[in-house]
């Protein structure tokens, strides 16, 4: 097994929780005039960005990910943390006149969350090309939300030197264009979404999963508490979430279930499977504030596996 190329944001979380609704706080009719304040109860910094949530879990899963990317000139103990966690920086660019990606989370009782970001050093990652890369022992590229124009990049470099990616364009679906979404997406081997994405990206490129199936190997679509549905062009599955022992942040969750998911496929498991490996790497993150700040051994990960959904 070769190792996963992990393209996306670098960042650093700032996560604050709400005690409250969101909606109570918004007016519907008022919504083109908005202007709204949330005291928050709680603020903790913790290490994010997509492609290092998804590597940090890809690694807890006996993968080999390498983080491709860009970081500001405070990246030095988070890539030392990294480093000591089996993923790999050496494709990460490091800015020395500019500061690491910022992301400011808030997230309501209902675990609705209302997100800023500043790019930071990420602004740089379309400066990045695979062609400079060695891609011989490369299993999988993920695309994952960064910067469109290196999110399109990476996807027309993958197709021409033909190493497949999983295509993950999650919260950028909204700056990407109709036609670098539909190229993106007709042209990956794996292609995920939640169900807010999705409707986003049909509305945009009037794509359905049907259509999706007819060039991508799998589609997926999470559903936060309602599980997950993997689709192929001969079998869908329905796939329950996980039971957490408690819910503290959903922050990082899905970046958890990526990880979960190319652990069955990279393994050429059933598609049932696939989904629940991903159920149990999402619950994880679940569990703690922050998207990387669970760990597990493959011994529990079984455990906890066997405890939500029996023998494989």
């Amino acid at each position: 097994m070769g190792k996963i190329i992990v393209g996306g944001s670098i960042a650093y979380d700032h996560i604050m929780d709400f005690p409250g609704q969101f909606g109570d706080h918004i007016l519907p009719d008022r919504i083109h005039v908005l202007n709204v304040s949330f005291l928050v109860k709680s603020l903790k910094k913790v290490r994010g960005g997509t492609a290092p949530n998804i590597a940090y879990s890809l690694a807890l899963t006996g993968q080999k990910p390498e983080v491709l990317g860009t970081a500001g000139r405070d990246f030095a103990e988070y890539r030392q943390w990294l480093e000591s966690n089996g993923v790999g920086t050496g494709l990460i660019r490091i800015l020395e006149d500019d500061y690491t990606a910022s992301c400011f989370i808030t997230t309501d009782l209902s675990n609705n969350q209302i997100t800023g970001f500043y790019p930071g050093a990420m602004a740089k990652d379309p400066e990045i090309s695979l062609n400079d890369i060695c891609m011989d022992d490369v299993s999988l590229v993920i695309i994952a939300p960064t910067e469109p124009a290196a999110m399109s990049k990476w996807c027309d470099e993958c197709r021409k030197i033909g190493v497949p990616y999983l295509y993950d364009p999650g919260m950028q679906i909204p700056r990407l264009s109709p036609q670098e979404l539909v190229s993106g997406t007709m042209g990956a081997r794996i292609v995920i979404f939640n169900e807010y994405e999705y409707e986003m990206l049909r509305e945009k490129t009037g794509l359905t999963i049907g259509e999706i199936l007819n060039k991508a190997e799998l589609v997926v679509e999470t559903m936060g508490e309602k599980g997950s549905i993997l689709s192929t062009r001969n079998e869908r599955v329905h796939v329950p979430a996980a039971k957490p022992f408690a819910v503290i942040d959903p922050t990082g969750a899905g970046d958890a279930f990526r990880a979960g998911l190319l652990k069955g496929y990279l393994e050429g498991a059933r598609l049932d499977v696939m989904g629940k490996y991903a159920s149990v790497t999402a619950v994880y993150a679940v569990e703690h504030k922050g998207p990387t700040e669970h760990k597990y051994t493959m011994e529990e990960f079984n455990k906890r596996y066997y405890e939500n959904f029996g023998g494989i």
